[in-house]
């Protein structure tokens, strides 16, 4: 893969300003401003272990609710990623198990062109450090419907809510990295029998 994989995205609306830069291969160098640090705390979760590098600047209405700014942060890093990756010769398809304390989560990933979530988090509590937890669907949702991707996101275990939602963003950075992969056998071809995704 010679062509650098990065992209950056804007979006701006009503309720939120977003500038979200990312790097494929980068080393997991990770720079966000959100107003939101238990989030980013998980955002650089991702970073780490997808190595991916990630740059995000974001001002929403945290004053009414997280729910726009954290929905508009999935869209917005969805995005970034469809602009950035270039599907020939990549694996496709990436899976991980993490496991933290008693916590265990399960991600598959699949870059199919097609956007669908599965999502089971039987989450412990309701709200993490003052973060509402039903608000990670809202993320995962906004960044498969514009990554385009399929994703299977399941806690099999966990009874402490940081546990289980450090998990999920942890496997997701890793299957995320094996999805993105150049797989040497691939080279040149599109991982699909249909020609394209």
């Amino acid at each position: 893969m010679s062509e650098p994989r990065t992209a950056s995205v804007e979006r701006n609306t009503n309720e939120t300003q977003i500038k979200v830069s990312v790097n494929l291969d980068g080393t997991g160098i990770f720079k966000i401003e959100s107003g939101l640090p238990f989030l980013e705390h998980m955002l650089e979760q991702v970073s780490r272990h997808g190595l991916v590098d990630i740059d995000i600047v974001a001002k929403g209405d945290l004053e009414i609710d997280d729910h726009h700014t954290v929905e508009d942060l999935g869209i917005t890093l969805g995005q970034a990623f469809d602009k950035a990756l270039d599907k020939t010769g990549i694996r496709r398809y990436g899976h991980a198990y993490v496991p933290l304390d008693e916590a265990l989560s399960r991600v598959v990933i699949d870059f199919s062109g097609r956007p669908g979530l599965e999502y089971a988090i039987p989450f412990a509590r309701g709200s993490v450090g003052g973060f509402d937890v039903d608000l990670f669907y809202e993320f995962f949702q906004g960044f498969v419907n514009h990554a385009k991707v399929t994703l299977h996101i399941d806690n099999l275990k966990g009874n402490n809510a940081h546990h289980q939602i450090e998990t999920v963003f942890k496997a997701f950075g890793r299957a995320v990295r094996m999805a993105m992969e150049a797989d040497p056998r691939m080279q040149g071809t599109i991982p699909s029998t249909k020609g394209s995704l």
